[in-house]
């Protein structure tokens, strides 16, 4: 990036019943009267942490991890929503699960639409996010153009991290919100494989979120502990890419596998990303993901 580089930003709330969401957006220059409309980009959180800190984090002296930035400069106009429960979106008595992701999406259509004067949208989703990326996708087919699904778990049959996080089901059941304190952020960056990423982030992300508080909801872990699969397959008819890490312990390579054999569209990609854990775009090698993740929403 170019030291006197600059973006456009403007945040947004929507509406869902009494629940406010929170949006963010971010493009190189401001919309001007008579302009084509830029390619949209919707970024979708997963169930850990919220949209600036997986979208936008600032690493000082680390190089660049937002990925905001990063698809802004490649030309797009790049959304992303903070879920109820997290970031800056009201919190609530709700588990904020994969279902209620796609009320969040469909609530925040009508702004982004409105804002931007487009009907359809890319997609980007990571771990549950992904999961409600796919969700939205076969609830609304007719609004997404080309998902990008990242970290993303389709049975769960023999995944090291859901068999591991299932020990809590119980408590998943009777809770809503569960404690997310900063070893718990950190054991992000740990749990697959140690030195995929860089030390420092995993503190940097651990502050950008606990200023929002030491729990998150419980919602999607109780999906992907007791009712995966979630959405099938062949539900899902647009364009996707499956992205996933060389060591994502998330799920197996033959369940993602299963899962993309059965997708329906012929424009579809799996891509393996080397030396890479769970998250896709907070790693060493994230640089690999937005060169693929681009070249794919460029097609």
């Amino acid at each position: 990036p170019a030291a006197n580089e600059t973006f456009w930003d403007k945040e947004y709330t929507a509406k869902k019943g009494d629940v406010k969401l929170q949006l963010y957006r971010r493009r190189m220059k401001a919309p001007a009267l008579g302009h084509a409309p830029l390619t949209t980009l919707i970024m979708v959180h997963g169930s850990s942490i919220g949209a600036l800190s997986s979208w936008d984090l600032n690493v000082p002296g680390a190089g660049e991890y937002s990925m905001m930035n990063v698809f802004a400069r490649f030309g797009y106009d790049v959304w992303a929503i903070d879920f109820e429960g997290y970031g800056k979106s009201s919190r609530t008595s709700g588990n904020s699960d994969i279902k209620s992701g796609v009320a969040d999406l469909e609530a925040a259509f009508p702004v982004i639409a409105r804002e931007t004067g487009m009907q359809k949208f890319h997609f980007m989703g990571e771990s549950s996010g992904a999961l409600r990326v796919a969700a939205f996708a076969a609830a609304h087919p007719e609004r997404i153009d080309r998902a990008i699904l990242g970290a993303y778990t389709y049975t769960g049959k023999d995944s090291p991290t859901l068999t591991d996080r299932a020990k809590n089901l119980e408590y998943f059941k009777t809770h809503n919100t569960r404690p997310r304190p900063r070893e718990m952020v950190a054991s992000i960056f740990t749990r697959d494989k140690p030195g995929t990423g860089d030390p420092r982030v995993a503190d940097a992300l651990a502050n950008a979120e606990l200023k929002y508080g030491d729990s998150v909801p419980t919602g999607t872990y109780l999906d992907m502990t007791s009712k995966l699969p979630i959405i099938e397959a062949k539900l899902i008819k647009c364009p996707v890419m499956l992205a996933r890490g060389q060591y994502d312990g998330i799920a197996t390579e033959a369940d993602i596998l299963d899962f993309y054999s059965q997708l329906p569209n012929p424009d579809r990609q799996l891509v393996i990303l080397p030396g890479v854990a769970h998250s896709l775009t907070l790693g060493w090698n994230r640089q690999l993901y937005w060169h693929v993740a681009n070249a794919f929403l460029s097609l």
